[in-house]
């Protein structure tokens, strides 16, 4: 397999996971946060805005120190591997998928909920249909999560190593590549990253305009 067709597929390998588990956990965090007023959660969703804001880099540090060998989880063996990326990447991200889902869920009818529970429907069916009636704001939140994870770098560089052919990213490659004057891949590479977020793009815009 060539460098240019490893670094995609680790890279969309690593970003589809990671938004996968950003969808498991921030979704249902959202609906808890919009849907459960007291002081705990306006603390919550203070502290999740506030991690929007914490630096790639930061996040690679943390990870490392906790997945090198001497730390917390080294016997797990995870650093540079595509796991550690997908952890920072996680991590990294979940502020973002739980912080768009609140909103996603904020935005409904303030007696929605209330409403649904008046129909008389079982809490799974009552969840099910606010969830639907929040899906364009969900597959925002979805597709922007991606869109962020998929270029990203320092995360990657940290917790992968750049090893070619296993940990190494579109991202990762372009930085490589660039640093070794060698522009050919990256400028190939970098092309790819653009057309994935043009689709991005495109579909959030035909979401927001059946919306």
């Amino acid at each position: 397999m060539d460098d240019f067709t490893s670094a995609v597929l680790v890279s969309l390998n690593t970003s589809l996971l990671a938004t996968l588990l950003c969808c498991v956990v921030g979704i249902p965090l959202g609906y808890y946060l919009a849907f459960n007023k007291h002081k705990v959660t306006y603390v919550a969703i203070d502290i999740l805005k506030t991690l929007l804001a914490v630096p790639t880099v930061v996040v690679g540090l943390v990870c490392f120190f906790f997945l090198r060998r001497q730390g917390v989880f080294g016997d797990l063996a995870l650093l540079f591997t595509q796991s550690a990326i997908v952890i920072g990447q996680f991590i990294l991200a979940i502020p973002i998928m739980a912080t768009l889902s609140y909103n996603a869920f904020s935005s409904l009818d303030r007696c929605a909920h209330e409403t649904v529970r008046t129909l008389g429907l079982s809490k799974v069916k009552a969840v099910v249909l606010l969830v639907s009636e929040a899906r364009f704001g969900l597959v925002a939140a979805i597709t922007q999560t991606f869109g962020r994870l998929i270029g990203e770098v320092g995360v990657s560089m940290m917790l992968g190593g750049n090893i070619e052919g296993y940990t190494r990213t579109m991202t990762t490659t372009i930085a490589l590549e660039t640093s070794k004057g060698e522009l050919a891949l990256g400028l190939k590479l970098g092309g790819v990253l653009l057309l994935i977020a043009l689709i991005v793009n495109m579909l959030l815009n035909r979401l927001q305009k059946k919306k």
